[in-house]
């Protein structure tokens, strides 16, 4: 049996040694710019035919519709970056940053820590994430960026000395 194993893994080896890979070069659809990639050539042949029965049914469609010659598909990309009200009307829940606060063994130390952080900061909104069982973080506020975390942050530091920003899934509409 050993020398089985060891004969299959010798062959397996070996066999990788076959392989045909190449670099393949293609267009970014957006930008335009070349991505390189390194793949079997058999593998390069068949994305490159079925690109082609793509893009053939796209002008086949296109022809019979409106009997105009095929145009590209048009990609709206923005020469501007977003406001957060855009970004948020397109999706109300994206990466953002929490403050948290600190982790802590129970649920009780948790209600504690909750408790005694509303105290001291009515204003910002605190929450327990129990993800990691048996610990549960306490996270505050809900922001766009990690500096606008930072205000808010060195005031949460003078009680809590281990705070820190992290990244979080936050609602768009509670971020700062």
């Amino acid at each position: 049996m050993r020398n089985f194993i060891k004969i299959f893994s010798i062959l397996s080896f070996f066999g990788f040694y076959a392989v045909d890979a190449q670099q393949v070069v293609k267009r970014d659809t957006l930008s335009g710019t070349e991505l390189v990639m390194t793949m079997d050539s058999r593998v390069s042949d068949a994305m490159t035919g079925l690109e082609e029965k793509c893009s053939r049914v796209a002008v086949h469609t296109s022809v019979i519709n409106n009997d105009l010659p095929p145009r590209p598909t048009k990609i709206y990309v923005p020469n501007r970056e977003l406001t957060n009200a855009e970004v948020c009307r397109k999706n109300p829940r994206i990466l953002g940053y929490k403050i948290q606060i600190t982790t802590v063994k129970s649920n009780d130390e948790a209600n504690e820590i909750k408790s005694y952080f509303r105290k001291r900061f009515p204003n910002l909104k605190v929450e327990t994430d129990a993800s990691l069982r048996p610990n549960y973080k306490i996270l505050a506020g809900s922001y766009f960026t990690k500096q606008s975390a930072a205000s808010d942050l060195s005031k949460v530091r003078e009680y809590f000395k281990s705070a820190f920003a992290v990244q979080y899934r936050i609602f768009c509409a509670e971020a700062k």
